[in-house]
């Protein structure tokens, strides 16, 4: 765990009050009562990605700082989640299959503005996965199985619905399902989808495993974000499984490719900085259980990679703090910049200890 001595730290509470502030002070009498304010990013100021990313760098910032302030607001961040995110778009109803006991039966949403059209809403599983793992680490810091038990529930409920042949010896996992997931909105396969599921899911892991078993050997990719999280996620499971090695040994090779082809040195106009973050931190993931995956030479090539990047993105003023003043798209990237960015900084809680 990092120290409160770190000089990334006040960059990194920077970021995170740039969207999530102002933050009650440490002499406030009542920072239970904190509500996390609405962003540009999603509907009703709620996206799922962002906010499940946050909840875990608050959980960083209280293990860093021992200040149970941050706690509290991760506590009520994912109240704020359950009860715009797991109820219908006129937050009239829960999401069919949710009760009170179990409210997250029926997944949770993206957050999208859109209600129909091609960027709407509905769930994405590596979505939902990210979320698993945030209650995972509330359980983890807390002490409180609830969080935990919500966290299969939710795998076990949404599991089913993104799965498709399952009696084939390929299954395949739907992109994108509806809100209420009734019907796909996208039928396609992504890198990430059975990958993420496998840690979360006891019962479910034998179908994952029949879709991973054809990607994990022909593995590559060029986008930053899906090597990033491709590492991230291995270095879970790399002491146990081949295929997490493997994966992760694979990223390390396309990422290097990348900085020989010149990528991380193009314009930043023609770059995403909260995909590189993902980069950042999943190869800072990668270098805390180098030994078992990558020999030194390969991960020498880019063992500046995660620092270049954050500071490529300080120099043209997106991070530490956002700039206000941008417009339309950019504006409403600037949560998901920021707690990623917090992320590659300090990935604290995103990582094993």
């Amino acid at each position: 765990m990092t120290s409160t001595n770190d000089p990334n730290l006040p960059k990194f509470i920077q970021a995170m009050e740039s969207i999530y502030g102002p933050l009650p002070s440490p002499t406030d009498p009542k920072p239970s009562t904190w509500t996390p304010p609405e962003t540009a990013e999603g509907h009703r100021g709620r996206y799922l990605w962002t906010d499940g990313f946050a909840v875990v760098n608050f959980l960083t910032l209280h293990r860093t700082t021992n200040d149970s302030r941050y706690l509290t607001f991760a506590m009520n961040l994912v109240t704020t989640v359950h009860n715009i995110l797991g109820y219908t778009r006129d937050g009239n109803h829960r999401l069919p299959g949710a009760t009170d006991d179990h409210p997250l039966n029926g997944g949770l949403r993206i957050g999208k503005h859109d209600d129909a059209g091609p960027d709407s809403d509905g769930q994405y599983f590596h979505y939902l996965t990210v979320w698993m793992f945030a209650l995972n680490r509330m359980s983890l810091v807390t002490n409180d199985k609830w969080y935990n038990e919500q966290a299969v529930s939710l795998a076990k409920a949404v599991l089913p619905h993104f799965m498709t042949n399952t009696s084939s010896a390929r299954p395949r996992m739907y992109w994108k399902l509806s809100t209420d997931l009734s019907h796909p909105l996208v039928e396609s396969e992504g890198n990430l989808d059975p990958i993420d599921g496998l840690p979360t899911v006891q019962d479910e892991i034998a179908l994952l495993k029949k879709i991973l078993d054809t990607k994990w050997r022909d593995y590559s990719s060029s986008d930053t974000l899906d090597l990033g999280m491709t590492l991230w996620t291995a270095h879970w499971l790399v002491s146990e499984e081949a295929w997490a090695a493997t994966l992760s040994r694979r990223a390390v090779h396309c990422l290097k490719t990348l900085v020989q082809h010149g990528h991380f040195e193009e314009s930043t106009r023609r770059r995403l900085a909260f995909r590189e973050f993902g980069t950042a931190l999943g190869l800072r993931a990668a270098f805390r259980i180098s030994s078992e995956t990558n020999s030194d030479d390969e991960l020498a090539a880019i063992k500046h990679l995660p620092d270049q990047i954050c500071k490529v993105w300080e120099d043209v003023g997106l991070v530490p703090v956002p700039t206000k003043q941008q417009q339309g798209r950019m504006a409403e990237l600037l949560p998901i910049t920021a707690v990623m960015y917090a992320s590659a900084l300090i990935p604290g809680m995103m990582c094993q200890q």
